[in-house]
């Protein structure tokens, strides 16, 4: 069942709850707006959240001195959470997140094969920026990608992002110096990515209140299987069409799945042209909920790709073939396909926050206790099955809690601005990895393992404060 306060919910007066209703009107200030998926209803009103049920929309509580201003058009009201178009939209956005976050998802296999072949010439630090560079443009570019969807909706940001990324893909196959790696798969193809990627979970996130965990959670499941795909196409085409052609092979690929997105994503809402303000990205931060949510998230990202990045190579380390190495990414990614919808199921109906933390923790866990003492094949696969369902979890929950402690109008900013503050934990996890390791198929890998698990487990802890701070310390559903 929900969570409840110990004091009654704030009353509104009159005045303000016939400005709510009649004139569609908002706070000058720090507005909510509450989509009660349960009743339909809509409170416009001002400051931090007050809410009876911790998975509702927030309904906040009248402060005194600050006079209502217009704004839009009132929402459609409250989501259906079903129908053909919710579920159509899962699917264009299962195809989004299968090319976006699914292509970010096999980044371990580039850093090996470039180790080995075009740079070979270059420190194993040097290398991992061209990969972490393009998991830091995917998110950065969060807060431009999330004010387009809150004024134009998907349309335009889908269009434009499958041309950045298949064009950045095409470059990409006729690299061979370190820089044009950088444009081509480090810029150019993530920012359509982000694109996708933003463009994707918004959309969903419009359709879906109480099941909004489990249809993000089949979302997710495409980057997963993107993981399990991508991959081993890489690793086979290479040797038998080059490494140019196996490039084009993938763009093409995507292009044919973003077809799909392009046709059947679309949002609930109807958006609005709104001004570029940076304070819009930096509002959110007054929200405590939303800051320390966003501050667990930084910690446990910066460690989370680690192992995506480096498994193969310290499997290799340790005795594991190449062949057999070139399959845990995909083993890996098999096992998040279940570690994101499970858990969204589970969240939907024991609490997004709850089971955020479970998963956190399991993950640090299994990064402490068995990837590090890891010596020999099995272990290795064991390592990648279990720690590809307990991170799965991570990626689809992530936006769920955005949303739930989110004004739904305000989704595609406040995803934005998570979304780009955790691109600094991509974008240094990755060096700082490879910079603790002094040789990746000889040295120790003892460093990089144990920073891993402990700033995750630094983010799990700090689930744990937002979860407090939202709830309380009683158990309930948050």
């Amino acid at each position: 069942m929900g969570a409840t306060n110990d004091h009654p919910a704030p009353s509104i007066d009159s005045a303000t709850t016939h400005t709510a209703t009649s004139d569609h009107s908002t706070p000058a200030m720090s507005d909510q707006v509450n989509d009660d998926p349960e009743k339909g209803m809509r409170t416009t009103d001002l400051v931090e959240p007050a809410t009876t049920d911790a998975n509702a929309e927030p309904v906040s509580e009248k402060k005194e001195g600050f006079a209502a201003a217009p704004a839009g058009p009132p929402g459609p009201g409250p989501p259906p959470d079903g129908g053909a178009e919710a579920w159509m939209s899962v699917l264009g956005a299962f195809c989004g997140l299968f090319v976006s976050f699914g292509w970010i998802n096999c980044i371990g296999v580039f850093q090996t094969y470039y180790e080995s072949h075009q740079l070979s010439d270059m420190s194993t630090s040097t290398v991992t920026w061209i990969t972490s560079i393009e998991t830091f443009v995917m998110f950065f570019a969060g807060p431009i990608f999330g004010t387009l969807f809150d004024s134009y909706g998907p349309r335009y940001i889908l269009l434009g992002g499958t041309f950045l990324h298949v064009f950045g893909l095409m470059m990409t196959s006729l690299s061979t110096e370190y820089y044009q790696f950088i444009l081509a798969q480090g810029i150019c193809s993530p920012l359509g990515a982000s694109a996708v990627f933003n463009a994707s979970v918004n959309s969903v996130s419009t359709w879906f209140a109480k099941r909004r965990g489990f249809a993000l959670g089949v979302t997710a499941s495409g980057s997963s299987l993107g993981g399990v795909i991508f991959p081993i196409m890489v690793t086979k085409l290479i040797p038998q069409v080059g490494f140019p052609w196996a490039m084009r092979i993938c763009a093409f690929l995507i292009l044919a799945l973003l077809a799909v997105s392009n046709l059947t994503l679309k949002s609930r809402l109807t958006h609005t042209k709104k001004p570029f303000d940076i304070m819009n990205f930096v509002r959110p931060l007054k929200d405590l909920k939303f800051v320390v949510t966003v501050a667990a998230c930084f910690c446990f990202f910066w460690g989370m790709f680690l192992p995506f990045t480096f498994v193969i190579t310290q499997a290799q380390r340790y005795g594991m073939s190449q062949n057999l190495s070139q399959y845990l990414i995909p083993i890996l990614n098999a096992a998040s396909i279940l570690g994101r919808t499970i858990p969204g199921y589970l969240a939907d109906r024991v609490g997004r926050y709850n089971v955020m933390i479970i998963f956190s923790y399991l993950s640090s866990i299994l990064v402490l206790a068995l990837w590090l003492p890891s010596r020999g094949n099995a272990p290795a696969i064991v390592f990648s099955v279990l720690y590809g369902f307990g991170s799965g979890a991570f990626v689809s929950l992530t936006p769920a809690l955005i949303a739930q402690i989110s004004d739904m109008r305000e989704v595609g900013v406040r995803n934005g601005t998570c979304f780009s503050i955790i691109s600094f934990a991509a974008l240094t996890g990755t060096p700082i990895g490879g910079a603790l390791i002094p040789d990746v198929l000889h040295g120790s890998y003892t460093r990089l393992q144990i920073f891993c698990g402990v700033v995750m487990l630094a983010g799990a802890t700090l689930f744990i404060v937002a979860r407090i701070i939202l709830g309380g310390l009683k158990w309930a559903k948050v």
